[in-house]
């Protein structure tokens, strides 16, 4: 690749991107699991005049919790993955209310069909060359621009995706499966039909990330999904709310904290179809 006698990218294709775009800003992610191939495609796009920030993550679990952060404008890509690949990867991002335009960044020159069958904006053949870096940074300036002229709607809250690594193994569970949550310590416990999922994400994080999904704090240590919410009833001292069984078990109970109580009750009632309260 045309590198400087001291490392550093050629002023010439610095340039040519510069001229293009004077007002052009990108946030992008860098994902590979390999760490010369990742260090060498994020030193080359801090090189391209419109990138002003480089994020890198090493798999596709980390891609999807630095994506879900939001601020990033592009996604660089490889294939080859251990747990999701790449082509799996962007299939996931395809389905975000606002997709990242995808370059896929490859040794293989046989995924390109699949790459651009989910919409890919470029793809580029390792060795990487300087050149062919810049013209894709290019088409993404072109992509920015256009979208930035456009009327956008407002994006409906789509159901997000949450990747679970075990034992290797990743498993993506929707959020429209989850049931309850329960805290634990820096992680959360998903429950789902018959399942848990042990993730490394506060509740905390997802009370805020999944309010508007119809999530709501009853305790401390428990999110509960107001759609699964069959009643609230006095035990003790206290209260509980009782979330829709499944065929052949009991109904999940959990307990309500007296500083939550007041909205829970107010969430419960707006909903009039609902027979909500139980005593």
């Amino acid at each position: 690749m045309p590198l400087s006698p001291r490392g550093e990218v050629s002023w010439e294709h610095r340039s040519a991107v510069n001229e293009t775009d004077m007002g052009a800003q990108l946030t992008v992610l860098a994902v590979d699991d390999e760490k010369p191939a990742l260090d060498e495609l994020a030193f080359l796009l801090r090189a391209q005049a419109p990138v002003t920030q480089v994020h890198t993550a090493s798999d596709a679990t980390t891609a999807l919790r630095i994506l879900r952060d939001g601020g990033i404008d592009a996604v660089f890509l490889d294939i080859n993955m251990p747990g999701l690949d790449g082509l799996e990867l962007a299939g996931i991002l395809s389905n975000f209310a606002t997709p990242p335009p995808v370059v896929f960044v490859t040794a293989h020159d046989d995924r390109a069909v699949a790459a651009f069958d989910l919409g890919a904006v470029d793809y580029l053949l390792k060795p990487l060359r300087e050149e062919r870096l810049a013209q894709a940074v290019l088409r993404i300036v072109g992509l920015a621009g256009r979208s930035q002229g456009a009327v956008k709607p407002d994006p409906a809250p789509g159901d997000e995706v949450i990747p679970v690594e075990l034992g290797g193994v990743t498993t993506l569970v929707q959020r429209s499966s989850v049931e309850w949550v329960e805290a634990d310590g820096d992680y959360a416990r998903l429950h789902t039909a018959g399942k848990s999922h042990l993730v490394r994400i506060p509740i905390s994080t997802l009370e805020s990330r999944w309010a508007e999904a119809g999530f709501l704090r009853v305790h401390r240590s428990y999110l509960v999904s107001l759609a699964l919410v069959t009643g609230i009833r006095t035990v003790g001292s206290g209260l509980v709310v009782t979330l829709r069984p499944h065929a052949g078990k009991p109904p999940v109970e959990l307990p309500v904290s007296r500083r939550h109580t007041r909205e829970l009750k107010d969430r419960l009632v707006r909903a009039p179809k609902q027979s909500w309260l139980s005593r």
